[in-house]
C-alpha cells in the first residue's frame, strides 16, 4: 500500500482521488474504532463517524484560508472525538427526557408539567407541519441512529440524509420559534424579566 505525506493526503482529497480514501481508512480506521468503542460505541458506530469525520474535513480543506496545523491523524481523530461526543451527549438527553415522561411523585412537579405540555404541544404542531421525509430522519435520529444507519435503512445516500437532517432541523427551529404560542411565552418572560430586574 502506498504511503502519503499529510500534504499529499491533502492534495488528493481536494482532487476527490478515492485511492486516498481508501488508503485513510485502512490506515486510521483501527484508531477511530478503539477510540468509539473505548467510549461505549461499536464497530458500525465508528465507521459512521469516520465518513462524517471526512466528509467534514472535505468542506474544511475546500476552503481557501485551510491550513493544517497538525499530523492529519490528530486532525481527523479531533474531529471524529468531538462527534461521538455529541453523539454521546444527544443519547443521553434523550435519555433524561424519556425519563421525565414518567408518572408524577411530587405536586411540585405539576406546575412544570403543564409548562412541558404547553412546549409539548408547540412543538408537536411544528413538528407535524414538516413533510414526511423530514419527519421520518427526525425520528430515527432522534433515536440515536447516525446518518450512515438511517441512509442504509431508507435506502437514500449518507449526503442527503445528513443534509435533509440538518434542513429539517433547522426548520423545527423556526418553526417553533414562530408559534404563536411560543412568541406569547417569550414576551411573557421578557416582561417578567423587566419587572424583577
Amino acid at each position: 500500500m502506498k504511503e502519503y505525506t499529510d500534504s499529499e493526503i491533502i492534495d488528493s482529497l481536494r482532487k476527490r482521488d478515492s485511492s486516498v480514501v481508501k488508503y485513510l481508512f485502512n490506515r486510521y480506521m483501527p484508531v477511530i474504532r478503539h477510540m468509539v468503542i473505548h467510549m461505549g460505541g461499536t464497530s458500525e458506530d465508528a465507521r459512521d463517524i469516520f465518513q462524517e469525520g471526512l466528509m467534514i474535513i472535505l468542506e474544511k480543506i475546500d476552503e481557501k484560508s485551510f491550513i493544517l496545523t497538525s499530523k492529519f491523524i490528530t486532525f481527523l481523530y479531533c474531529i471524529c472525538e468531538n462527534l461521538w461526543k455529541m453523539v454521546l451527549l444527544k443519547k443521553k438527553a434523550a435519555g433524561n427526557y424519556l425519563e421525565k415522561q414518567g408518572p408524577l411523585h411530587e405536586e411540585s412537579d405539576i406546575d412544570d408539567r403543564l409548562d412541558n405540555d404547553l412546549y409539548e404541544s408547540i412543538f408537536r404542531e411544528a413538528f407535524d407541519s414538516l413533510e414526511e421525509s423530514s419527519k421520518r430522519i427526525l425520528k430515527l435520529s432522534w433515536k440515536g441512529m447516525l446518518p450512515g444507519e438511517i441512509s442504509e435503512m431508507l435506502g437514500l445516500s449518507y449526503g442527503y440524509v445528513k443534509k435533509k437532517k440538518s434542513e429539517a432541523q433547522s426548520e423545527l427551529t423556526e418553526k417553533v420559534k414562530k408559534h404563536p404560542e411560543y412568541i406569547k411565552i417569550k414576551k411573557s418572560e421578557s416582561r417578567i424579566k423587566s419587572i424583577i430586574n
